[in-house]
């Protein structure tokens, strides 16, 4: 199984829509973080994840096209490197129908004790589930 990338789809839905007619920005900012999520929840064993949140430090985004009601979207998202406390993610959404890239970021995340919620150096285990060791 490949734990590098993740992706899926999903369907604009009406909520998702500005008064503009297109997805509202804040909610490809919701959708950076749920991917970034869903991807720890697919390749992190529950006692990693019982063990370490992380936290968002830095967003770029970059928005190229408008996403519309009932759109498609391809997610796809990586890890593209991991030091010290922090982590960088790429995330890309695209229309499905057409593979347009509508709207890619980068995003700094820090791993942080679930318990204490302190900052703690990502371990091997954890950069090991998403960087190949060409990565690391």
């Amino acid at each position: 199984m490949d734990n590098l990338t993740h992706s899926y789809t999903f369907k604009v839905q009406p909520q998702d829509i500005d008064q503009l007619n297109h997805v509202n920005n804040v909610i490809f900012v919701q959708w950076i973080q749920d991917a970034a999520v869903s991807h720890w929840n697919k390749v992190a064993a529950d006692d990693i994840k019982e063990k370490f949140v992380w936290v968002i430090v830095r967003h770029e985004i970059d928005y190229r096209h408008p996403a519309k009601l009932n759109d498609e979207i391809f997610v796809k998202t990586w890890v593209l490197n991991a030091k010290g406390v922090s982590s960088e993610r790429r995330v890309q959404f695209f229309r499905k129908d057409d593979m347009k890239l509508l709207v890619e970021s980068k995003t700094t995340w820090c791993m942080v004790d679930a318990e204490t919620h302190r900052p703690v150096r990502i371990t091997d285990e954890v950069r090991n589930l998403f960087l190949s060791e060409n990565n690391i």
